[in-house]
C-alpha cells in the first residue's frame, strides 16, 4: 500500500492553493470541521481499508494497493 499525491501538477497545485485559502480543509467541502481537514477522515477510512484503491474526494492523493 503507499499513498501518493496526483501526478497532474496543475491539480495538486489548485487543491493546495484552495487549501491554503481554507486553513487545511478540504476545499471540496463546504463545512470546516475535523472530519474535513486534509488529509480528510474519508480517505483515511479509504487508506485502512485493503480493498480500496483510487483517489481522495478532492483528487490530491491517490492511494494503490501495491
Amino acid at each position: 500500500m503507499s499513498v501518493r499525491l496526483n501526478e497532474d501538477k496543475e491539480t495538486v497545485a489548485a487543491i493546495k492553493e484552495g487549501l491554503k485559502r481554507k486553513d487545511g480543509y478540504c476545499p471540496c467541502r463546504l463545512e470546516k470541521t475535523e472530519d474535513n481537514k486534509c488529509m480528510c477522515r474519508e480517505f483515511r477510512e479509504q487508506i485502512a481499508d485493503p480493498d480500496f484503491e483510487g483517489y481522495c474526494h478532492c483528487m490530491l492523493y491517490y492511494k494503490s494497493k501495491d
